[in-house]
């Protein structure tokens, strides 16, 4: 998802990890990514789609398949600046599905978890999967 996904790629957003429902993603700093060059602090739009991104990625470490999702409802609350010139890791858990809806939460930190820049709750829409085509063609 973190390459494949352009907005992702372009940004830079790594892959740490993925399972049991949990997805770990990265962003290193940047130069083009900082909001503020009088800080050098990573724009918060970038936290935004990193924390996004990582709650899809937490969704398919749930269900086990990769399918289009939807954000209905994206709730971020900033603590703090990230530290300037840091990259921001991202966790995100998504702890509950329905048959169309799964709910994550998640957290952004640059040097400690216990010290988030962010946090997210998010519920995002699970597109069905379409059925086989009648004789197994696709």
């Amino acid at each position: 998802m973190a390459t494949e996904v352009p907005q992702a790629a372009a940004l830079g957003f790594q892959m740490v990890s993925a399972a049991d429902g949990r997805g770990v993603m990265h962003v290193p700093w940047r130069e083009d990514l900082v909001g503020d060059p009088d800080t050098g602090v990573i724009a918060s739009g970038v936290v935004t789609s990193l924390l996004d991104h990582c709650c899809g990625m937490a969704i398919t470490a749930t269900t086990g398949e990769r399918r289009p999702t939807a954000t209905l409802d994206l709730r971020i609350d900033y603590m703090r600046p990230a530290a300037a010139r840091a990259g921001v890791t991202v966790e995100a858990h998504c702890y509950h599905t329905t048959r169309s809806i799964a709910f994550v939460r998640a957290h952004a930190w640059d040097a400690d978890p216990a010290d988030p820049i962010a946090t997210a709750q998010a519920a995002f829409m699970l597109t069905p999967t379409p059925a086989p085509a009648p004789g197994g063609a696709a």
